[in-house]
């Protein structure tokens, strides 16, 4: 990608910047008459439209899941998984023999784990699997090969020859009977591509690793209920299966960008590609374990999140998207990325101007909407519990959890605006315990 497409984006990010600080200070400055009413009014639509998403879940709990029966082995399609490994000696042995354990016909599974460079003890395990396992496929790639994640699946993809993908983080854990499953799901719903409900592994491991489970269980409640409503949804970047005639008409997985499921998943609705949501099973991860680790994870999500609007938003105001879709993406877009920066703004102008709050109504309404999805997803029917035990008070507790993308959120938007950014695959560290 072009120099000049990155400072297209600062260019953008500043723009947006600029809007949001614009909508902030002109209530504050100028006496708009009525203007808190339409506030509230407007918190009100968020409000609906919220508890209409959350709503569509209690069909979904009530029904156990089915999806195993409806599909034999010899209907079963040629599958690879591809699992992008960089520095993963804590977990990569875990994953390998996990997946070779799976229930699915060893003669249409394929395994490809891509050593991405590692600088630790992977690739000699890797090397002693592969002895072990015949049909591991080890590919390799040099540190300086570039393109982070989606370079090292755009690598892999020439050696694959399945009709479907299974994209897995090395700490990733599924159910034997996992795979099975998840293609009488698709059998069923005819789906382009599927997403797993990702759950802890870690969960009781201290404060942070049990509010990530919650809102793990809270964004799958949104992105059950807006595929039902909207028929929007996203990947997740783990757990996610894929077409490969899909996934290559759609351009492959973009190396321009530091959320490459994110980015596809953009793609995918503007090409009409359908992605279903699947509550159980789950494919477990580990969620990270302290503070610093936590927001150098959230502002990758966030500048990816930021980036495929950016660079697809045009598209979103064509006819490749219907009005009910561009209502459910400008509405989360409003609440995830915009939202967080006018509170901001509008804090900071409210104590420098001795003057009252405007906005909070809508932050006020998008806690409580949230507040109620972390609580609905930790009591909802699962193969594996949200919580050891659920309670409301960690759900108050996970709300205010929640407020750190209030932070990260503005934090991000301004250092895209002002820094050109460098693609870089910043890893997680995965610990195996």
């Amino acid at each position: 990608m072009s120099k000049g497409f990155y400072k297209n984006r600062r260019l953008k990010s500043f723009l947006f910047l600029s809007a949001c600080f614009l909508v902030t200070i002109i209530p504050h400055v100028y006496n708009i008459r009525g203007f808190f009413y339409f506030i509230l009014t407007l918190s009100l639509v968020i409000a609906f439209y919220g508890f209409i998403v959350i709503s569509r879940n209690f069909k979904r709990n009530n029904i156990a899941n089915t999806y195993s029966s409806g599909v034999i082995n010899k209907d079963l399609p040629l599958l690879d998984i591809l699992v992008a490994a960089r520095d993963e000696e804590n977990v990569i042995e875990r994953l390998v023999e996990r997946l070779f354990n799976l229930d699915y016909p060893k003669n249409k599974l394929n395994i490809y784990i891509i050593d991405d460079g590692s600088s630790d003890k992977t690739p000699l395990i890797l090397d002693r699997l592969s002895r072990q396992f015949e049909k591991l496929k080890v590919v390799s790639r040099s540190p300086s090969a570039g393109g982070g994640k989606s370079g090292a699946l755009n690598y892999a993809l020439k050696f694959t020859h399945g009709e479907w993908l299974l994209v897995l983080d090395a700490d990733a854990q599924l159910k034997q009977d996992s795979l099975i499953r998840l293609f009488s799901f698709v059998e069923e719903g005819d789906w382009s591509a599927v997403q797993l409900r990702k759950s802890v592994t870690n969960v009781s491991k201290n404060f942070l690793t049990s509010c990530q489970s919650m809102e793990m269980a809270m964004d799958a409640i949104f992105q059950y209920g807006r595929l039902s409503v909207a028929r929007v949804a996203e990947l997740r970047g783990n757990g996610e299966l894929i077409k490969k005639d899909t996934l290559l008409a759609c351009g492959s997985f973009n190396e321009d960008t530091v959320t490459d499921d994110l980015d596809l998943s953009l793609r995918l609705l503007l090409s009409n590609s359908r992605i279903g949501i699947l509550w159980d099973p789950p494919v477990m991860e580990e969620a990270v374990e302290n503070l610093n680790a936590l927001l150098a994870q959230r502002q990758r999500w966030a500048e990816g999140g930021l980036q495929r609007f950016f660079d697809y938003g045009d598209q979103l105001f064509t006819n490749k998207i219907d009005y009910l879709q561009k209502f459910d993406l400008t509405y989360f877009f409003i609440l995830q990325y915009a939202l967080p920066i006018i509170s901001i703004f509008d804090l900071v102008i409210s104590i420098a101007l001795l003057d009252s709050p405007i906005y909070w109504p809508i932050s006020l309404t998008a806690f409580v909407l949230s507040g109620i999805a972390f609580w609905y997803g930790a009591s909802c029917k699962s193969e594996v519990p949200v919580l050891q035990k659920g309670n409301l008070l960690m759900t108050f507790v996970s709300i205010f959890y929640l407020s750190h993308w209030f932070l990260v959120i503005p934090w991000v938007t301004i250092k895209m605006s002002i820094f050109p950014k460098k693609i870089l695959w910043r890893k997680t560290l995965h610990t195996g315990v």
